[in-house]
């Protein structure tokens, strides 16, 4: 049994959480402590120097977001084991996990093992689902199981780092921002729910809902969170992304671990 778990995620729409989470039960530790980056608010400057870490990032366009990244930049470690977790939305994990490795490593941490599980895609909608409820009950079961596999790995007192798939250097990343979710007005009560959940904080309410489109990271958290459904993302370039991911990522993938 580990006596600490340091959950490290960033997670607009919960998905990474739910998936650190129930790794962190895997493992069985006594104490549970998080470490949330994605409020916009955020700021960590922590040094981990006991028990074992669970650092979980959604992929975009197969990295990891650099909005998480500059979040990750307060959290170091002395030489502690941790835990990788990519979160993707059926497509592919790309690089994501490698570029986490290299953070993380540069960081303090010891990678003892990485997992690469599904979510339900950010463009993901009722009438065009993409991993629609995904992870679902298989899915954190898995990370569970995971979970205890890892702990049997550390209590054993192996250490070593697998080999993670990904390529070096990384993928050239995809240019975020300049689009954004649009509000429907009649629908929209003012509530400040999606400014509250914003990743990045580029939502202001006052008599009316205003997105800064150019540090949109397009998570969609503040879509999910409008329980007015006055939030939603219906441009073109969206929507022709759908389609191809519909096309592209229909059957459904398994999660890959790391060991």
């Amino acid at each position: 049994m580990m006596p600490t778990a340091h959950l490290v995620y960033f997670s607009p729409t919960g998905t990474t959480r739910k998936v650190s989470e129930s790794i962190a039960q895997g493992l069985g530790a006594k104490k549970v402590i998080h470490y949330d980056l994605t409020p916009a608010d955020t700021r960590f400057k922590t040094v981990l120097t006991d028990g074992v870490a669970v650092i979980g990032i959604p992929v975009y366009a197969g990295r990891v977001p650099e909005l998480c990244l500059q979040r990750l930049q307060g959290i170091t470690a002395r030489h502690i084991p941790a835990v990788l977790v990519a979160l993707y939305g059926n497509r592919e994990f790309e690089d994501a996990l490698v570029e986490l490795r290299d953070l993380s490593v540069a960081k303090g941490f010891n990678i003892v093992a990485a997992g690469a599980f599904i979510g339900e895609h950010s463009f993901s909608t009722p009438t065009q689902p993409l991993a629609a409820g995904r992870p679902d009950a298989e899915d954190l079961t898995m990370a569970e199981q995971f979970g205890k596999r890892v702990a049997v790995k550390i209590q054993g007192g192996d250490y070593n780092t697998p080999s993670i798939d990904g390529n070096v250097p990384y993928r050239e990343r995809s240019k975020l921002g300049g689009l954004t979710p649009e509000t429907d007005s009649e629908r929209c009560i003012l509530c400040g729910k999606c400014a509250e959940v914003c990743p990045p904080g580029v939502i202001t309410v006052s008599e009316s809902v205003a997105t800064n489109a150019d540090g949109c990271i397009m998570c969609c958290a503040c879509a999910r969170a409008c329980e007015a459904q006055a939030r939603f993302f219906i441009h073109p370039r969206i929507e022709e992304k759908r389609a191809m991911l519909q096309k592209n990522s229909s059957i459904p993938k398994t999660p890959e671990i790391f060991l």
